[in-house]
């Protein structure tokens, strides 16, 4: 009997391993099965923090804080308000970087202004500047070019401009030109909204015959 109840074990077992049989099918759905519930579960665990209803808690290191070199950096950040006429403005930096929050200063890279206009929009574009702001002034350090709906065109450097009052001043010596010309002067101020410019101090201007007519 022993012998009988061996070989007749040895027999179910070979059938059991035979390609095609019950235990060839079983292997082959696990194969897909168990790929499929891995990723199933990856994707519910992946999922879940972002689910309303769950919470997501985490550590920060106090000291790694205190020591950061900046307060805040935002890239393409986007400023607006409205000027003392209750016109609208814009301005647009490629990167901001405020310093610290006791601070209203940001230094910004790529400026690009719009203000709204009743005879169209101006456009002010410089490469780096700090603006405040509380005073809603940006402080240009370099070239700054200015464009009008009209064809009015502003070229000069190292100047302040007020968003709020739609104006423009150098501090010191600024030349550029506009239509007009080119000037050169100690001091510049410029009214935005009028297209005006006065050159205050070793005025120098070289007009240009035609562009006025």
């Amino acid at each position: 009997m022993p012998d009988g109840a061996t070989t007749g074990q040895r027999s179910a077992n070979q059938r059991w391993a035979e390609p095609g049989s019950a235990h060839d099918r079983l292997v082959k759905w696990t194969k897909i099965v168990l790929p499929s519930a891995v990723g199933v579960l990856v994707a519910i665990l992946a999922v879940a923090p972002l689910d309303k209803k769950g919470d997501v808690s985490f550590i920060l290191d106090k000291k790694k804080v205190q020591s950061a070199p900046e307060r805040m950096r935002v890239e393409q950040a986007r400023y607006t308000g409205t000027d003392d006429k209750g016109q609208q403005f814009t301005m647009t930096a490629g990167r901001a970087v405020q310093r610290s929050s006791d601070t209203p200063l940001v230094d910004i890279n790529g400026m690009f202004a719009t203000l709204n206009l009743a005879q169209g929009p101006l456009l002010i574009a410089a490469n780096q500047g700090r603006y405040n702001l509380d005073t809603q002034q940006v402080a240009v350090n370099g070239a700054i070019k200015v464009a009008g709906a009209d064809g009015w065109r502003l070229q000069t450097r190292d100047v302040t401009v007020d968003l709020k009052q739609r104006q423009l001043a150098s501090h010191g010596p600024a030349q550029g030109a506009m239509r007009l010309g080119q000037f050169r002067a100690n001091q510049i101020h410029a009214d935005l909204g009028t297209h005006t410019v006065v050159l205050d101090g070793g005025a120098r201007l070289k007009i240009v015959q035609g562009a006025v007519r």
